[in-house]
This record gives C-alpha cells, structure tokens and sequence, in this order.
C-alpha cells in the first residue's frame, strides 16, 4: 500500500510539474494571440430566450435583468418582494423585454424552488437560461457573534437558495442546451477577515458549481461570476449582524470595505453578459480581484498577513480596523458610488 500511495504521488507531483512547466507557457500567450487576432466566437443571440433570475429585485439582479432586457430576453424575476420586482418587470420591459414574468418566492425554500421554475417554464414553454444570484452578506469578526445560529441564514441563501433553484432548472437547461449563472465572489477563494459565514459560504457555492461542470460536460454552459465589491444591497451595508438580525449597517460596511474601490454594478453586468454569451467559465470584476486570487493560491501567508494587518486593529477596545481609518483620513469614501454614500434599501 505505501508503495502505491508513493507511486501515485510521483505520478501526481509530475502532472503538476507539467501543468506548470508546459502547459501554462503554451496556453497564455495563445490565448492572448487569439483574442487579438483570431475572428471572435459568435456570441450567443439572446433575443426570445428565456431567462429566470433569483435575487432580481436589487443590485446584480436587477442589472442583469435589463442587460438582459436590451438583447431581447424574456424573463422570469423571482425574490421574496414582490412590489420591488414588479419595479424592475416595467423597468425590463421598457428596455426591450418581449415578456417579463413576477414570481414573489423565497429560493431557500425547495418547494418555491420548484414551483418558480415550473411556473416560468409553464409560462415560456422553455427555459435557457438559469441565474442564480439571490445571496446575503454578513461583516464582523468571528468572535464577536452573539447569536451563533442566526448565521444559518447565510448558507441557506447563498448556497441552498442557488442549489435548489438548479435542481429543478436543470432538465430544462438540458433540453435547451443552455447556461447556468452564478453570482458566487471573489470571497469563495480569497480569505478576508470578517466575512468567515460569508466566505464560507461563497467557496461551498463555488465548489459546487466546478463539480457540476466536470459532471455536465458540454450540455449546460455555466458562467461563475466572482466579482469584487460592486454597487448592491450589500455594499450599502444590508446584511446579518452580530446578534443575527438583518439590518443595515454602514459603519460594519466602511470597516469592511475599507481602502477597496467600488465598482458601478452596471459595468460588472455588462462584463458578466459579454462573458456569458462567449461562454466564458469565470468572470472577474474589478479586475484588481484576479490578482488577489493568485496570491491566495500560490501565497496564502501574504493574504494572511495583509488581512490581518488590515483589520485586526479592532480588536484593541475602542479602536477600529486600519482599512476604515485609511478610509476616512483619506476621503477616499467620496469616490464611492453615489448609491452608496446615501444608500436606499429597497423594503415592500
């Protein structure tokens, strides 16, 4: 047994050697050599799709939905406010939806789940395109958490809440040869301090849907977004707090965001649509992200240290993390988005 243990190492630490040797220095410049010169793929035609979008009433959601909306989609708009989706199905259709259907549902339940998908399919008669975006953010130090289980919530949302949407989706995605798209972060590899239920949470999503392209193949396209901080409900300070309520909280975002620029949601979008229609597997934005995701693959003690630095400062009583007092000595927070400066959170 130990021999074949050893062997398979060998063999393991070889392919790795080759990867990084070979097969690296080969593919990146080809890619580059191809997007420059190479005719570009024929991008998917979206018009007359069918496009059911969970978390649609706010932030990526809502963006997504009239990127969509100007290439002719139709569209399914599932979230928990109803009134607030209603908003977005007139703004959809004045962009140039053909259709635009409201289903008021809570993605952490399977049976809205399903009955979302059903519902949209029975309406369109076809389903292309999956996006599943609903999620929840929360901010503050592990040891600081007074009310352990009211973080449950954030798996429930950001993974259950995309996982059970699929699972239903998925005949019909098949059917129609189409894509599934998750609004995952750069948070499912890269390690901050003060978001361990959220990043956690975010690398499970992650990993499920890596798993689920080796099991598809070629017959569902999937697309994982692993944006930065952008413009959204959570960049404006809504998430779980400390004791598990859900609240907003600016002074919990300020610390958590610190020295790290925003990007508009409407740039993020139309980004994430080109990279979908390509079929791209990833799409990173602000781009500043790839190379922290390369840092904490092959660096994770630079991250470590880096985060620490940045926000450990609060745990001396009184004191607040280095990131946010960089913030404010700065006035770096007047190149935030205006949203965010005096931010509205859109409630039935």
């Amino acid at each position: 047994m130990e021999l074949y243990l050893l062997l398979h190492s060998v063999v393991m630490h070889a392919i790795a050697a080759l990867v990084i040797l070979v097969y690296i220095p080969i593919c990146v410049p080809v890619r580059l050599l191809a997007r420059a010169f190479v005719k570009p793929r024929t991008k998917e035609d979206l018009r007359g799709k069918v496009v059911l979008i969970t978390g649609a009433s706010s932030g990526i959601g809502e963006e997504l939905a009239y990127q969509y909306a100007k290439e002719g989609a139709c569209l399914a708009l599932v979230a928990r406010r109803e009134q607030a989706l209603k908003s977005v199905a007139a703004a959809a259709l004045k962009r140039g939806a053909p259709d635009v259907l409201v289903f008021p549902a809570d993605v952490t339940d399977a049976e809205q789940s399903r009955r979302a998908v059903e519902e949209t399919v029975a309406h369109f008669g076809k389903l292309n395109h999956l996006v599943a975006n609903a999620g929840i953010w929360s901010s503050c130090s592990f040891d600081q958490v007074t009310n352990i289980t009211g973080f449950n919530k954030l798996m429930d949302v950001n993974f259950w809440g995309s996982v059970y949407p699929t699972y239903y989706a998925l005949p019909h995605l098949k059917a129609s040869r189409g894509k599934l798209v998750v609004s995952c972060s750069a948070a499912g590899t890269v390690a901050t301090s003060r978001m361990a239920f959220y990043n956690a949470s975010k690398a499970a999503q992650l990993r499920f849907y890596e798993t689920l392209r080796t099991e598809l193949g070629s017959e569902v396209g999937i697309t994982i977004l692993t944006a930065g901080y952008v413009e959204s409900e959570i960049t404006k300070g809504k998430g779980i707090q400390k004791g598990g309520e859900v609240a907003v909280n600016e002074e919990a975002r300020d610390a958590q965001i610190g020295v790290f620029p925003v990007g508009r949601v409407e740039t993020l979008c139309e980004r994430a649509l080109e990279g979908i229609r390509n079929g791209d597997w990833y799409v990173t934005w602000p781009s500043l992200y790839r190379p922290m995701q390369l840092i904490a693959c092959l660096a994770p003690e630079v991250l470590t240290w880096i985060s620490y630095a940045m926000y450990k400062q609060e745990a001396a009583k009184g004191s607040r993390p280095l990131g946010q007092r960089i913030l404010e000595a700065t006035g770096a927070k007047k190149l935030f988005p205006p949203s965010l400066l005096h931010p509205v959170v859109k409630t039935e």
